[in-house]
């Protein structure tokens, strides 16, 4: 069977399993994902073995810390799969939601209720994790998935989609509720967005270079995660204390991931104050600087360039410019960056909220790390991507934002005249 015939056949079984999950209760949806949670944590030396394999091809590769950080799945990690799974299955069920109703002059009542969109091909680099957390969400929303891992987690994805497969399985779900896609032949992707007769939605999430050519190749609707070029403001009025471990939470926590901070704009007047300190932190955790002229007046670090404002560099290395004025820092995160979580640290009421009105981004921050931008620590049990989309969804897209609205309109023998 050739590769085409193979996507082909996945899209098939999704759309029968799609038929059939849209029916199902959440008491079935919601054992199913207990089921896999169990499951996950029971085979945890399974897993450890398969993840040791993709790190130790990664480390051959030539890897960053960064991105095999990303690659890692430790006894934390598949605990925090494990515990997205039992999230998603505690949370309400979107599905059959009236979101609105009115009855019409005629007598005609006219309702909104969420619907499952019905299939979803997620397309992802890097983080295994986000295999169990796309599959737990597309369950419980209703949806069949095609899952489309990256090649440096192979290993650990197809050991992750069988044990969720398994277990769901037996607890009464489709056979093909969720698919992985078992190559990692790049001319997969190029097959699955021609699936167009039975996928209705893709959602990517990986590197520039992927949703670009997602964009270009796609026959079917794109829900992208683009990349995260996210700021940090630390305003004239900020808290300086505050703001250094705000700053060095946001970039040093974890650097790999898209709600990374990569930028940092400081004020003018607490430059000279607060940049040494925060300097010296970053540097002390293995910390590139990068700096406009007057940063590089204050402290030592090499020269960023226009390139760097527009970089993600899911690596240790931070972008600093000094400003003088809110209006500059605002306009700077609007022009250069992707739009995805910024932030401002500031005890001043109007300036946090002219930061919050006027920057247009997904999630916007007022004394607080970007590193919050995520489904499970916004309550809604985990994400399968941040969109930076403005139609049909914004930020970190759960359950709700898996399903569509559907009019249902019920009358009593009402004809138009």
């Amino acid at each position: 069977m050739s590769l085409e015939q193979e996507m082909q056949t996945l899209g098939q079984q999704a759309r029968e399993a799609a038929n059939r999950l849209r029916s199902l209760s959440s008491g079935v949806k919601d054992a199913a994902l207990l089921a896999a949670a169990a499951r996950l944590r029971a085979s945890r030396d399974l897993l450890s073995e398969e993840n040791a394999k993709d790190l130790a091809a990664g480390r051959d590769k030539g890897l960053s810390s960064a991105m095999l950080d990303r690659l890692e799945l430790n006894d934390k990690r598949i605990d925090g799969m494990a515990e997205g799974l039992e999230a998603v299955a505690a949370l309400p069920d979107p599905v059959g939601d009236i979101v609105g109703q009115t009855v019409r002059p005629n007598g005609l009542r006219v309702a909104q209720i969420r619907q499952p969109l019905g299939v979803v091909g997620i397309i992802y680099e890097s983080r295994p994790n986000v295999t169990a957390d796309a599959a737990a969400l597309c369950i419980k929303s209703g949806n069949a998935c095609i899952l489309r891992g990256g090649s440096e987690a192979i290993h650990s994805n197809l050991a992750i989609a069988k044990l969720l497969t398994e277990a769901t399985g037996e607890a009464g779900l489709p056979e093909h509720a969720v698919q992985i896609v078992e190559t990692t032949d790049r001319a997969a992707v190029g097959a699955l967005l021609r699936l167009d007769a039975y996928v209705d939605v893709i959602v990517p999430r990986g590197g520039k270079g992927l949703i670009e050519r997602i964009y270009e190749e796609s026959r079917i609707p794109v829900v992208a995660h683009l990349d995260g070029i996210c700021h940090t403001y630390v305003d004239e009025h900020a808290d300086l204390d505050m703001a250094h471990t705000i700053c060095v939470n946001a970039k040093l926590q974890r650097p790999g991931v898209c709600n990374a901070m990569e930028t940092m704009l400081v004020h003018e007047t607490v430059a000279q104050a607060f940049l040494p300190g925060l300097a010296k932190a970053l540097q002390d955790g293995g910390c590139e600087l990068r700096g406009c002229p007057k940063t590089r007046a204050i402290i030592e670090c090499a020269e960023a360039t226009e390139e760097d404002w527009r970089t993600e560099y899911l690596d240790r290395i931070l972008s600093i410019r000094v400003v003088d004025s809110l209006a500059e820092a605002v306009a700077h995160v609007n022009d250069y960056g992707s739009h995805h979580s910024d932030a401002i640290v500031t005890e001043h009421y109007a300036a946090a909220e002219r930061f919050l009105d006027e920057v247009d981004s997904a999630a916007v921050y007022v004394n607080a790390s970007t590193r919050f931008t995520d489904g499970y620590e916004f309550g809604l049990g985990a994400e399968i991507g941040i969109s930076t989309n403005k139609l049909h969804c914004r930020g970190p897209m759960a359950l709700r934002e898996l399903t569509s609205l559907k009019y249902v309109v019920r009358g009593t023998g009402q004809i138009r005249e």
